[in-house]
């Protein structure tokens, strides 16, 4: 199925010129298209459309990964611990370990991460790390939170450009420029598309 994502500017990668107005069509998990939303329109006259009013940007590398699922802790919400990682006094079973690394994968989902760095020794992170489907990559263990521009600007936070051909992994911002996002920070994330599927909306 094609999908067009519009969006109030474009920018495919943290260097190329942005579009306003502009547009990814997307057909099934991969990049069909990029530009203005006018074009891509008349291109696919049948693709579903999805409107947002933000900055659609390529999605991030959270390169704090290891730390994050395996070292933190993500409460659940019936715990009563609150929302953000902490430290434990000791050391969560498999299963537990496992609950925390799906609630952790899906917070970054939602700070637009759509890779995410190791290296995961845990069976059951490395389990929730692939189902996620986000992208794991080589990583050095490195402490840090779930936003990935809290250390970082653009460029080096993006995981890869988006292109014609490749992967449909990306994110919307509620900003309407890449000033703006490095400092409002990743957590005006409005949306994040893994592999042509939205995975993460705000409500």
């Amino acid at each position: 199925m094609l999908t067009l994502h519009r969006a109030s500017l474009l920018l495919a990668s943290a260097t190329a010129p942005p579009i306003d107005d502009g547009a990814v069509l997307v057909d099934g998990a991969v990049v069909a298209a990029l530009g203005p939303y006018g074009e891509l329109a008349e291109r696919a006259a049948a693709a579903r459309v999805r409107q947002w009013d933000g900055l659609l940007t390529p999605g991030l590398l959270n390169p704090y990964g290891s730390w994050l699922l395996e070292r933190a802790y993500h409460p659940d919400p019936r715990e009563q611990l609150g929302a953000e990682p902490l430290l434990l006094d000791e050391e969560p079973d498999a299963e537990r370990r496992g609950g925390s690394a799906r609630r952790g994968l899906q917070r970054m989902l939602a700070y637009g991460t759509t890779a995410v760095a190791g290296p995961f020794e845990l069976p059951s992170v490395r389990t929730a790390v692939a189902r996620s489907g986000l992208t794991a990559l080589p990583g050095d263990g490195a402490v840090g939170g779930l936003d990935p521009l809290a250390s970082a600007d653009l460029a080096q936070a993006v995981h890869r450009p988006l292109t014609v051909g490749g992967r449909a992994d990306f994110a919307v911002f509620g900003v309407r420029s890449a000033e703006e996002l490095a400092r409002a920070g990743a957590g005006c994330c409005l949306a994040t598309v893994l592999g042509g599927r939205l995975l993460f909306r705000r409500r």
